[in-house]
């Protein structure tokens, strides 16, 4: 292979960098500052003296994160709201995207079916009738209430119906010739081959289940139920109320860490189990992403 290795296409490649490496810096620096102001002290945060580095070093946020408030339950709500949601997305998208990524000859409507699907999501019904929904169906203050609205994600089903029908025929006639039935051509044939995609579509739901707040405010009237990132929307709120409440000496308490360090603690903690599992999904993510995108 020949590089050009012209001026302009040198000029190119450090602009281009210098871009790429800014943006990751964008990205990067508050979440650093983030960090650093979780280990500073509390007079040293209240001075602005905190950048990318703890002042004054003290571990007494994450000491009242993990033994006052309400972050464990609430981490563990939102771990189950991201397991049984996952699990929920992955199944009903690969039952809807297998049918859907045939032909309009082997599945009579389907140009139907599609366009349900892409209807519902662009037009929602809306937040008062979701939420009408919801209680009609008794799911007040239930797990299912943060999972059974989205269940299946249209997007995702459709990078995952695309992702099928870029996989060659031949493989799906053959098994059929050899026997194998519609079940068995998915479970044993075409899922070992989604792992890209499933990977890909898998990873937006983590992240999405993970990160929303608004439903668990909504659907949860006891804030003991809050899952972790709606209970991190009431400590921007009501942070100084939740130290008066953890029967700490609020002076003392008050002394050594503020509501700024304690929320950026408890937000940080947040963060860490979706950047453990970032790493295993990546090689996935790029190839699922490219291979499921939308064709002509």
């Amino acid at each position: 292979m020949i590089y050009d290795k012209s001026m302009s296409r040198r000029v190119f490649h450090v602009l281009n960098y210098t871009i790429l490496l800014l943006i990751s810096l964008l990205c990067i620096l508050p979440f650093i500052n983030l960090l650093a102001v979780s280990f500073s002290s509390s007079s040293a945060v209240s001075a602005g003296s905190v950048t990318f580095w703890p002042v004054e070093f003290t571990t007494k946020a994450y000491e009242f994160a993990l033994t006052g408030g309400s972050f464990f339950s609430s981490l563990w709500v939102a771990i189950q709201r991201t397991v049984l949601g996952t699990l929920v997305n992955l199944v009903l998208i690969v039952l809807t995207a297998y049918p859907l990524s045939k032909s309009k000859q082997k599945l009579m409507g389907r140009n139907i079916y599609m366009g349900f699907f892409i209807v519902t999501m662009l037009f929602s019904g809306g937040l008062i009738p979701t939420y009408l929904v919801v209680v009609k169906m008794g799911l007040i203050d239930s797990i299912w209430s943060l999972i059974l609205p989205g269940a299946l994600p249209v997007f995702s089903m459709i990078i995952l119906m695309n992702f099928i029908r870029g996989l060659p025929e031949e493989i799906e006639e053959s098994a059929i010739i050899d026997g194998a039935g519609p079940v068995q051509v998915l479970l044993r044939i075409l899922l070992p081959l989604l792992k890209p995609a499933l990977a890909t579509v898998g990873l937006f739901s983590i992240v999405g289940h993970w990160n929303s707040w608004f439903d668990g405010i909504i659907y949860m009237n006891n804030p003991a139920n809050y899952p972790l990132q709606s209970y991190l929307q009431t400590l921007l709120q009501s942070f100084e109320q939740i130290m008066l409440k953890s029967g700490s000496d609020y002076t003392q308490l008050l002394s050594m860490m503020n509501a700024r360090t304690g929320r950026a603690a408890q937000m940080f903690l947040g963060a860490i189990p979706i950047l453990l599992v970032y790493p295993f999904l990546q090689k996935y993510f790029t190839k699922g992403l490219v291979l499921g995108s939308v064709k002509g």
